[in-house]
């Protein structure tokens, strides 16, 4: 049976070994830091428990999966991880019980998928630009560029976690362009990284359950763990995105 809620790649990296694939899977934390093999994956929703497996991926936020019948699926690691949970079913509807309406229920799970997936849709840049840009770069400026703007340098962000410190701007929205609804998202200023000192100057992130549980106004400071990646925010002048914060801590005014 073919599956009609898969969003399947263009092109896309295979692994070269398992140690990439384990390696890759850790660094997504689908599998523990200590796991010497893979496991198996499920994915999960209204009435859906199918088995899969990574076969590559699209880019380091794309993760790439495959079912029984082969057919390839692009799916955002950390929603991958969600509906490993033991109770993840319970959230969404009960099982279709006819083809029709397991169809209507993938559609469902589709589009709560491509939510969570939506920035990477709406605001990576492929990779094809990111080498243009770098070539025009490389290139001697004309009088005419001389004349503009220098843009600052692209900082050297570190690819693990680190501790950061940082205080709320702004709560806004930014389109979905697969829903009618917006994406929240919280933008910060004076952005920093503690070790190694790095300063950021301002970054953003979805805002999300954990954090609206913080109840942060702006002008709040805070101080979380997180991967930060060169993501521009939609129709906003904010390059840098920060990335599943953890260890989140308000920082109290003395």
């Amino acid at each position: 049976m073919e599956h009609t809620f898969t969003v399947q790649p263009l092109t896309y990296n295979t692994f070269e070994d398992e140690t990439e694939q384990l390696d890759q899977c850790k660094d997504w934390g689908l599998l523990s830091e200590k796991a010497t093999k893979t496991k198996a994956f499920f994915y999960k929703g209204n009435g859906m428990n199918m088995p899969c497996r990574i076969v590559g991926f699209v880019d380091k936020m794309t993760a790439v999966i495959a079912f029984d019948n082969e057919q390839l699926h692009c799916i955002h690691p950390s929603y991958l991880k969600e509906m490993q949970a033991a109770n993840y079913s319970q959230r969404l509807t009960a099982t279709a019980e006819d083809a029709t309406s397991t169809e209507a229920a993938e559609g469902e799970v589709q589009q709560e998928e491509i939510s969570a997936v939506t920035e990477l849709a709406a605001n990576d840049v492929p990779a094809e630009v990111n080498n243009v840009q770098k070539e025009k770069a490389d290139k001697p400026p004309s009088a005419k560029s001389k004349s503009k703007k220098e843009k600052a340098p692209k900082l050297e962000l570190p690819e693990d976690k680190v501790k950061m410190i940082a205080t709320v701007k702004e709560f806004t929205t930014v389109p979905n362009n697969f829903s009618d609804t917006e994406d929240e998202v919280v933008i910060y200023e004076t952005v920093s990284i503690l070790e190694p000192a790095l300063d950021i100057d301002t970054a953003w992130s979805s805002h999300s359950n954990t954090l609206k549980k913080l109840e942060l106004a702006i002008g709040d400071t805070l101080t979380f763990e997180c991967k930060i990646v060169a993501k521009k925010l939609s129709k906003h002048p904010v390059p840098y995105k920060i990335n599943n914060p953890a260890k989140m801590q308000k920082v109290t005014a003395e």
